[in-house]
């Protein structure tokens, strides 16, 4: 039976990756060429803290994980580290966190 994703840590974390990555892409491939080729440096503000919320909820969603299914701190670092390249956390939903929630 298929598990709804707000039911699961490794659920609520997969939505958290995927809304982060979005955010991080919208703000590098939007916001600040905005800011840097078109004069606007408003333009990073509302991406910005939008994707330093998601961030920050990013992290608290992976610490969960990492208690709840018991991930061993080089685990819980790859997938940190994901957060912070662009496509990352796509690359941790696919290699890692879709197998998680099916094993589960």
């Amino acid at each position: 039976m298929k598990q709804n994703l707000f039911q699961s840590p490794i659920g609520r974390l997969r939505i958290t990756a995927f809304l982060e990555g979005v955010s991080f892409l919208i703000l590098l491939g939007i916001a600040v060429p905005l800011k840097y080729f078109a004069a606007m440096p408003t333009a990073v503000k509302v991406p910005g803290m939008i994707h330093g919320i998601l961030f920050i909820l990013f992290v608290f969603t992976l610490i969960d994980v990492k208690i709840s299914h018991k991930w061993s701190l080089a685990k819980s670092g790859m997938a940190f580290v994901s957060a912070l390249l662009p496509f990352g956390t796509f690359v941790l939903d696919a290699r890692v966190l879709k197998k998680e929630m099916n094993t589960n």
